[in-house]
């Protein structure tokens, strides 16, 4: 495989919802330590897609960095519920810590943190908040706001306990494996302690046969396991975390190679892409043709300001691993001309893409509901007529419409978009680690009720599932 080569080079460095989006079963060696990308990008670096070689890195054409920032930067509003993972982009692509959208953000995140980190939020979703905070130079160990402070990194650890708790007692974590790569990697970064258990424990997760792993799981314990083997020094276990790393990312490499560019599908692909940047040491001397898995991101139409954030930080040659590392009073603007104008979300298209206007045409899906979990079983069907190109969402709604008494359902705004929790009264629940599944044909889907549009003769199931 080749790699790639950009003309200036750059030297290496909510659970149950994010399953709706993930291929189907949601630091490196050499940490980038400064903003060198940014400058190159801002001098109009653009990708060369062939003559390259292993030690060279892609980069993406600033014309789509730019309208991905800003499409991006669009969703963010005053009251709404913000999105770590957006700071945590915007960060590491340089944008000025003094703009009015990134105090904004800033701000909201340290007053949902004090108010919610403790009771209200998963590990998982307190280790992305540390990463947000660690990136924007913020100490997530004395977080300040609305007359409060507290330790954010003593929460995580209590967190991270607990999780690791339960994966030693019942086999699986508190909440997720992915939470447990967050965890273990905000640990690691921020330099706690207790990171080497989970990160022993992930290891074994991602080498054990009988553990089918998500691609983005799999992503995000690579760069855990990255940063956690770089800062131990007991050979036995720097050698299994560099053969979970080696087998992760070779299997990654060959699953690109074998589907022209993807891994897992285009919503696990930014954090993909960043796993590879991020451990070119451990999978070398295999080479990767970074060029053609972003040729499968650049000519993808992303509307989901939470996809654009995962990806962003790849096609600029970085990763979460490099949140600790950033000078946060040397930002780099990589797109002056973007001004204080934000287009809204949901428009931003490859270059040379058209947008397709909403067929008039209605279509008729076939929508059916089962639950062979709790209680006594049953299950539903129906048939319902909507416009083209409508999203499941609204297939729902129609169903509802027609039939409430066995068709109503709730949603949750998450960053990934509206996720169902409920359906015909019968809702998911983490303690039982059960979740309302949608499938098409037997498949299950890879993305969410609020983006996903079902085509004329469809039948979409939902199922009440475990994960």
């Amino acid at each position: 495989m080749g790699g790639c080569r950009s003309l200036g080079t750059v030297k290496s460095s909510e659970d149950a919802q994010r399953d709706q989006f993930r291929d189907s079963a949601v630091p490196s060696g050499s940490v980038h330590s400064d903003r060198m990308l940014g400058l190159a990008l801002a001098m109009g670096v653009l990708l060369a897609l062939v003559g390259c070689t292993a030690t060279e890195h892609c980069a993406a054409p600033q014309d789509l960095v730019c309208r991905l920032l800003q499409s991006m930067e669009g969703s963010i509003k005053p009251g709404e519920v913000p999105n770590p993972s957006i700071l945590l982009a915007m960060s590491l692509l340089g944008v000025d810590t003094q703009s009015p959208n990134y105090k904004l953000l800033l701000q909201e995140i340290k007053e949902e943190v004090v108010t919610r980190a403790q009771k209200a939020m998963t590990s998982g979703q307190v280790a992305e908040h540390v990463l947000a905070l660690l990136s924007s130079c913020q100490d997530p160990r004395q977080v300040h706001a609305l007359g409060q402070t507290i330790d954010l990194i003593s929460i995580l650890q209590q967190k991270t306990d607990e999780e690791m708790v339960e994966l030693e007692d019942k086999g699986h974590p508190k909440t997720t494996l992915f939470s447990v790569s967050l965890d273990t990697m905000a640990l690691c970064l921020v330099r706690a302690d207790r990171y080497r258990g989970p990160a022993v424990a992930l290891a074994k997760e991602v080498l054990s046969p009988n553990s089918p792993i998500s691609v983005d799981t799999r992503a995000v314990a690579v760069l855990a396991l990255v940063c956690v083997h770089d800062n131990v020094e007991d050979p036995e276990v720097q050698d299994l975390l560099h053969e979970a790393v080696w087998t992760v990312t070779n299997n990654f490499l060959d699953e690109q190679e074998e589907r022209k560019g993807m891994i897992g599908n285009i919503y696990s692909m930014g954090l993909a892409l960043q796993a590879l940047e991020a451990s070119r040491d451990f999978y070398a001397p295999q080479d990767w043709d970074c060029a053609q898995a972003f040729a499968v991101v650049t000519n993808h139409t992303f509307e989901l300001p939470m996809a654009i954030a995962q990806v962003l930080p790849a096609l600029v040659g970085m990763s979460y691993l490099d949140a600790a590392t950033l000078n946060c009073g040397a930002p780099m603007d990589l797109c002056p001309s973007l001004g204080t104008h934000r287009v809204p979300t949901g428009i931003m298209s490859p270059p040379g893409a058209s947008q397709t206007p909403r067929e008039s045409q209605d279509i008729t899906v076939h929508y059916s509901i089962t639950n062979n979990l709790q209680g006594i079983p049953w299950h539903y069907s129906i048939s319902v007529t909507v416009p083209g190109d409508s999203t499941l969402l609204e297939v729902l709604e129609r169903a509802e419409e027609m039939d409430p008494e066995n068709f109503s359902f709730k949603t949750e705004q998450t960053s990934w978009g509206p996720f169902v929790v409920s359906i015909h009264g019968l809702a998911g629940s983490d303690n039982d680690r059960t979740y309302w599944q949608f499938l098409s044909s037997g498949k299950p889907l890879d993305q969410g009720v609020g983006t996903y549009k079902p085509h004329s003769g469809e039948h979409i199931q939902a199922i009440f599932s475990t994960y």
